[in-house]
């Protein structure tokens, strides 16, 4: 079983030291971005990324039924050079379109020449005496810069279950963000499934009708939504391309970074019938608009949110036969508010679990005691065979991607000292003790609420004015300070807890990862609002930083 991103992997180094202005850890959309910016302006950056490829999550996450929730034009970058020269067969494209889509990014902005690829970052340290940071790598490579930009996203430290005697299986076992490329046969094979997010939906659903036998590991099921796919052609693709600037332009003035937001009604002020009607609507339009493009009350109103969980029951109970899966699945009590985790987007997740092949077990309530050489053996004794284990575990996410990293700041703390017990941020953009640190599309920032390019877009060009402006005006360290800091970590906390959200046991709330801390890790009240107060701090001589000279 693969466990880490550099096995396999010889990286690249002979122990030499490269001197740049910006060092960013990875190749995604955000790692993309901003080497293409950053060069704009001059400055000598080089991306070090793991794969071998651009794409970030898109290069890891191949395994069966791999594709984006969000639907393009909206799930792509808004640089003309490259939206007008691509095409997308389908609305919600798969894994392979996206490792297409970043080929042709990398072709049109000539990218790969300032990449590092297949190189682990291991270390980082700021140097108060230089105002630089090292970085170095898995393989003893140096590179010293004056701003270092963890830009890995928010699902890149894989989560394991801590299962007595998962090494002694004989069988076939992967992460979802280990699957082999070349696939897995399972063809006339016993099959384990284990999660029930996104990726446990999409790989149940794609593989229940090939497998012998599919068992699939719940601890809470998901409150799945339909996908509502469309196959586009070049002709659709080109008579959609006039409207991309505008659906550019409102992406931040959505509050999820879409195209739609919340109604500005509540959910009591229609009667019944029109209510059915409203939610009715979402539904058959399909994609995340029954989570995000609903009444405003949903998720801080708890009458509110029972009212779309029973609409959402209604849809769901009758697709399910066998009445002990369907109580599994689709329980008329919910484990936990609509819309608190991580919603799936569905095609035949819900056929694949009707299916007389497909078991289900709740191992909430029957936990697995421990993994045979044969399968898995739950608290009630029975042994479930299985030939093959797919772990779609999720990831230690938010802020377990900076913490892969041994990063020491400016007092020689480390970032997993400082956050060890909570994490603090300005702006979701940076940390103090930690100066010339950027992050994008982390922590306490709007993202795993949001569309990922709409933030990543948002932040990494907020990051690259600050270069600028600090070269224009001679300053060579930027610090956020601990009064910004605590005051930004508080707004955090404040509106997450007026909200349904704490009520689930979520990545949101650090809650999937046994000893880590509990709490709110993204920035709740919508990409507008964190729009403006970006700009409100720059505006403002980047209050809640503090910019210093360089020495003379």
């Amino acid at each position: 079983m693969r466990t880490d991103i550099s096995a396999g992997q010889a990286g690249t180094t002979n122990g030499q030291t490269t001197h740049l202005d910006v060092v960013v850890v990875g190749g995604g959309f955000s790692g993309c971005y901003l080497l293409h910016k950053l060069r704009e302006q001059g400055f000598r950056t080089c991306v070090i990324e793991a794969a071998s490829g651009l794409g970030g999550v898109w290069q890891w996450n191949c395994y069966p039924g791999a594709r984006v929730d969000t639907h393009v034009p909206l799930y792509e970058y808004s640089i003309p050079e490259v939206w007008k020269t691509w095409n997308w067969t389908q609305r919600f494209p798969a894994a392979a379109e996206l490792v297409a889509y970043f080929k042709h990014v990398d072709k049109v902005l000539d990218l790969s020449k300032d990449v590092v690829f297949n190189t682990k970052i291991t270390t980082a340290e700021w140097d108060n005496a230089t105002n630089k940071w090292t970085i170095t790598t898995e393989a003893g490579a140096k590179y010293v810069a004056s701003y270092f930009i963890p830009a890995m996203g928010f699902a890149a430290k894989r989560s394991f279950p801590n299962w007595p005697g998962l090494e002694k299986f004989k069988g076939e076992i992967h992460h979802s963000s280990f699957w082999p490329t070349e696939g897995v046969n399972v063809d006339k094979k016993r099959v384990a499934v284990v999660g029930t997010g996104s990726t446990g939906v999409q790989i149940t659903q794609e593989l229940a009708p090939k497998a012998d036998n599919l068992v699939l590991f719940q601890r809470t099921p998901n409150m799945a939504l339909p996908l509502r796919q469309v196959e586009l052609t070049p002709e659709m693709q080109t008579a959609s391309k006039p409207i991309y600037p505008a659906k550019f332009a409102i992406r931040p003035l959505s509050i999820g970074g879409y195209d739609f937001s919340p109604s500005d009604i509540n959910t009591f002020d229609h009667t019944p019938e029109e209510r059915q009607a409203f939610l009715e609507d979402k539904w058959l339009r399909g994609g995340f608009l029954l989570w995000s493009g609903q009444y405003k009350d949903v998720l801080v109103d708890i009458k509110a949110n029972r009212e779309t969980y029973n609409f959402w029951t209604s849809k769901i109970r009758p697709l399910i036969k066998d009445p002990v899966k369907r109580d599994l699945v689709a329980p008329l009590e919910p484990p936990h508010p609509f819309g608190t985790k991580r919603t799936a987007l569905f095609t035949t997740y819900y056929d694949a679990i009707d299916r007389d092949n497909v078991q289900v077990v709740d191992i909430r309530n029957n936990p697995v005691q421990e993994v045979t050489e044969t399968g898995i053996v739950t608290q009630d004794g029975k042994h479930h065979d299985v030939d093959i284990i797919a772990l779609a575990t999720g990831f230690d996410a938010i802020t377990g991607s900076l913490k892969q990293i041994t990063v020491r700041g400016s007092s020689g703390q480390t970032l997993n000292e400082k956050w060890a017990s909570g994490t603090r941020t300005v702006l979701g953009l940076m940390t103090s003790d930690f100066p010339n640190m950027f992050f994008t599309y982390g922590p306490q920032g709007p993202t795993a609420f949001s569309n990922g390019p709409t933030i990543i877009q948002m932040q990494s060009d907020w990051i690259v004015d600050l270069l600028v402006y600090s070269r224009t005006v001679g300053v060579s360290r930027i610090d956020p300070t601990l009064e910004g800091e605590k005051l930004f970590s508080k707004q955090v906390n404040d509106l997450t807890y007026q909200t349904l959200l704490p009520l689930a046991d979520s990545f949101y709330m650090g809650a999937n990862v046994e000893g880590k801390v509990r709490e709110p890790l993204n920035f709740p009240a919508g990409v507008p609002v964190y729009h403006q107060m970006i700009i409100d701090s720059a505006a403002n001589g980047y209050r809640g930083f503090k910019l210093s000279p360089a020495a003379n």
